[in-house]
């Protein structure tokens, strides 16, 4: 198997671990995956080291605020307003220590990903993202993939670059599949089995979706996320976006990859070996886990996150997916099978719908209806190894503009 995330292929960076704490780049650092990264390297100082954070610029002050807590050399905001309130902002807080170097604009996550480091956390959202995890992986580091959008819509770009063994998968679902997967060797596997929470709906029918609001999507009842992934978790998107994600990162044929819902979010994911055992990764919900892991690997950071208190009675449930209720796990295999462009759209065409969802614009229902007729429409993907950024750029630009157009009805 081409794994590009394999836990028994330990790739070196070409910045070797040095005598003191390993060096890490944040992108995103300002957001959920970002603050919970610092929260484990303040910890754990004698650990990590982070030298550069990145962010978009909406928060300028935390951001400041975590650079000079860290003392690192250079701080990135994509938005070019921020960068004047940004050395405001440090220079009030650094009480005249030394400020790090500033960049700003569109390219300067990407650059940052780039620097010298043993590892880069894409914590980015979105398919932004792209560019950034491909400068890391062209310069030789080790990629903590948080961003599932840039492996999901630049699918063969990344498999072009990176190295087996450079990605270590941040995602809670892809840390246990990387976990349980060093349970037998590779030609043993017979499938995946990613969990899904279910979100606030798993119980409802089709029928019953229809009248969903916003209020009602945005009330998870296990994890606390952005406003995106949590409709998306409530549509079961972000769980088609883990299926593409799973057959990139693992090569594990789609038809090989099970979704089984798991209301209480301890298990996080399986392998079931051809011999019909399953191993299993359990944990308490709480992502510091597999940020961690993916931060320290090949080792495991002591007292990352709590364990699961096996002194209390508990009871772990499993459940079929509905795919008429939810069909957007389905659509998702459609579109990871076709490749190319085809997943560049249907995210695209998503966080579009999502946006509509949230305006009242379209009913819940109508966001992944509308999602598959843009991919419908998309027709052919281009694909191949032709397939550049520009294309993949292009089609999710199409995608945006006509699931604009279909919300707007």
């Amino acid at each position: 198997m081409n794994s590009l995330a394999h836990p028994q292929l330990r790739f070196t960076p070409t910045v070797a671990d040095p005598d003191g704490p390993r060096e890490l780049v944040i992108l995103g650092s300002t957001g959920s995956i970002g603050t919970q990264a610092i929260d484990v390297v303040l910890r754990n100082p004698g650990r990590f080291k982070v030298v550069a954070l990145s962010a978009a610029g909406g928060r300028v002050e935390l951001l400041a605020e975590q650079a000079v807590a860290l003392g690192v050399h250079t701080v990135a905001v994509a938005d070019p307003a921020a960068e004047k309130p940004l050395r405001e902002a440090l220079a009030a807080k650094a009480q005249g220590a030394p400020l790090p170097r500033v960049l700003a604009g569109p390219d300067a996550a990407t650059e940052l990903a780039a620097a010298e480091c043993h590892s880069v956390l894409n914590g980015i959202t979105g398919s932004i993202g792209l560019a950034p995890t491909l400068a890391a992986l062209r310069a030789g580091r080790v990629l903590v993939l948080a961003n599932k959008e840039s492996l999901i819509v630049g699918g063969p770009l990344v498999k072009a670059v990176a190295q087996p063994g450079q990605i270590v998968p941040v995602d809670s679902e892809h840390a246990a599949l990387f976990q349980a997967l060093a349970g037998g060797a590779r030609a043993e596997v017979r499938k995946l089995v990613v969990t899904a929470s279910g979100g606030p709906f798993r119980n409802r029918t089709r029928e019953q979706l229809a009248g969903v609001t916003p209020a009602d999507a945005l009330a998870h009842p296990t994890w606390a996320m952005g406003p995106v992934v949590t409709i998306n978790s409530a549509t079961l998107v972000n769980k088609g976006l883990e299926v593409i994600e799973a057959h990139l990162l693992y090569d594990v044929p789609f038809d090989r990859i099970e979704v089984v819902v798991h209301p209480q979010s301890v298990v996080h994911s399986m392998v079931e070996f051809v011999d019909g055992s399953t191993m299993a990764q359990a944990s308490p919900p709480d992502m510091r886990m597999p940020i961690a892991l993916g931060l320290g690997w090949p080792d495991r950071v002591p007292d990352a996150a709590p364990g699961c208190d096996w002194t209390k009675a508990a009871t772990w449930e499993f459940f079929p997916l509905d795919n008429e209720a939810f069909p957007a796990v389905e659509l998702a295999r459609e579109v990871g099978t076709l490749g190319g462009t085809a997943p560049a759209v249907f995210n695209a065409a998503n966080e579009e719908c999502v946006d509509a969802f949230l305006k009242g614009a379209l009913p819940f229902t109508g966001i992944v209806d509308t999602v598959a007729k843009v991919v419908a429409e998309h027709g052919t993907p281009q694909s191949g190894t032709s397939l550049t950024v520009e294309d993949v750029l292009h089609a999710e630009s199409w995608a945006r503009a006509r699931a604009r157009e279909l919300a707007a009805g």
